[in-house]
């Protein structure tokens, strides 16, 4: 039979309870179960004063409302607030009834201007969620993975100009001149003089480049360049190939075996993982994991000398040799570390020469003897028949690195990256709007960064909890189950 006038109870009047509006396993309910969320007032309370001023809004609905935004993939707080209306699991959660108005979707906007900028508010809530599963023995940070992803800027690929290039100081800079002296030193070489550059401005706090107003009119000719946008000065030209160029942050982020986020650190697209793992690095130390599993872009030797001097195993990838085609492999030439020389296929021997600035000891072959060499055309193609190889003052690192990449089991270890850190991009990109940003401004992309982890990796705990919750539902019921049988059978043995 056909039904007809099914909209007739729209001006239906009806008393019910919100509570009971919300299915017992909708995700809101999960996570408002699996954290106690009074640990914002703590935070946030030296943001507001304490005796004057009007009734303020409260700031723990002030923070749930852009942590409904980066959970659902929301992709701007005016559609957020808009969803938020008419939701009745969003209202719930926000402690609203369905008259209660909803705030105006500039509040959360006004508010970090005015209260959260310059803090590290968003950090300290993405720490506290990440002790809730700590306490529940569900992080293991014996296995860290490490690596980065790029998140488009809101910023048009077309609207640039050009500002010059400074470079950046190394963060290992003052380490490697000392160790540079001294390996000049025990080859008998006088040490180098300072070469400072005045012209250079001092770097920023990232190690990043410092953002000048310079206009283009003002850059001197033939300085190097850079492209830097006019919407969003603090994102970087990010290229990947020939189908990718965009301005956007690289997020740099730690997780372990099980997917667990464990920190994370943002940085203009231009900047190379190698650089800015330090700061990503000073976060994660503290858990003292046993090995560090990050790809290519991090195999460099003072990474490699920063975690083995701090008792951790680095896991590098094998990267193919950067030699011209047709021409011998550096791993084809013999280093004798007695005689500190090298010994090339042809069986001549390449004797220490010097150790230039960038840390790299220069070993060379005698020209006269390499001019009738047969594999001089496999060799070199200097004009003087001087073959030249380099080995960095941390090259025994590497080789340590190389003996870990070749330990049985470690290859398994590292395909984990997929399952791990390669996969908790995915989801935070197809599932938490985690591919752009509306934003403009590295502060507030730290803000997008550290509520979206915050909200994945309390999604993944509010989960567990509730699966362990029913089976310890199921497990109390079948020991009321067995207990029954057993007083149903001692009363028929007695009867």
């Amino acid at each position: 039979m056909m039904t007809k006038n099914a909209d007739k109870k729209r001006e239906q009047i009806q008393m019910f309870c919100m509570d009971d509006m919300v299915p017992q396993n909708h995700m809101l309910r999960l996570i408002d179960k699996a954290i106690n969320w009074n640990f914002i007032y703590e935070l946030v309370e030296e943001k507001y004063s304490p005796d004057n001023g009007r009734p303020s809004m409260d700031p723990v609905m002030l923070i749930k409302i852009p942590f409904i935004q980066y959970l659902y993939g929301i992709k701007s707080m005016r559609q957020t607030i808009k969803e938020i209306e008419v939701n009745v699991a969003y209202r719930w959660f926000l402690g609203l009834d369905m008259l209660d108005p909803v705030p105006h979707f500039s509040t959360f906007g006004k508010n970090y201007t005015r209260r959260f900028k310059d803090t590290d508010l968003f950090e300290q809530i993405f720490s506290k969620i990440l002790e809730e599963c700590m306490k529940f023995k569900l992080v293991d940070t014996e296995h860290i993975f490490v690596d980065s992803t790029h998140v488009k800027a809101c910023a048009n690929s077309k609207k640039m100009r050009k500002r010059v290039a400074h470079e950046q100081a190394l963060w290992y800079e003052q380490e490697l001149k000392e160790e540079i002296q001294k390996d000049r030193a025990a080859h008998g070489k006088k040490p180098l003089k300072d070469n400072d550059k005045n012209d250079s401005p001092p770097p920023t706090a990232s190690g990043g480049e410092s953002f000048a107003d310079e206009t283009e009119s003002q850059i001197p000719e033939g300085a190097k360049t850079q492209k830097c946008s006019t919407s969003d000065p603090e994102s970087g030209w990010f290229r990947k190939g020939e189908h990718k160029h965009v301005f956007a942050y690289a997020v740099e982020t730690a997780c372990d075996k099980h997917g667990w986020i464990l920190g994370y650190t943002v940085h203009p697209g231009n900047e190379h993982d190698s650089r800015t793992f330090p700061l990503l690095y000073e976060k994660i130390k503290d858990f003292k994991p046993d090995m560090m599993i990050m790809d290519a872009g991090y195999k460099t030797p003072a990474i490699a000398h920063l975690l083995l001097e701090d008792g951790i195993q680095p896991l590098f990838p094998y990267k193919r040799p950067m030699t011209k085609e047709g021409f011998f492999k550096k791993y084809e030439y013999a280093y004798d570390e007695y005689y500190d020389c090298y010994v090339c296929p042809g069986n001549q021997v390449l004797k220490y020469s010097t150790t230039n600035r960038d840390g790299y000891r220069e070993y060379k072959s005698c020209g006269l003897f390499c001019s009738s060499c047969p594999y001089l055309h496999q060799c070199t193609e200097s004009k003087d028949h001087v073959k030249v190889i380099t080995r960095h003052v941390w090259e025994e690192y590497m080789e340590k690195a190389e003996d870990i990449r070749h330990t049985i089991g470690n290859k398994e270890i590292y395909q984990q990256r997929k399952e791990t850190i390669e996969r908790l991009f995915g989801t935070a990109k197809e599932q938490h709007s985690f591919r752009y940003t509306q934003y403009i401004g590295k502060a507030r992309m730290e803000m997008k960064a550290g509520l979206t982890f915050a909200c994945m990796n309390l999604k993944k705990l509010a989960k567990i909890l509730a699966i362990r919750e029913s089976k310890m539902k199921e497990s109390w019921s079948f020991l009321r189950f067995l207990l029954k049988q057993r007083l149903f059978t001692e009363k028929w043995c007695w009867g």
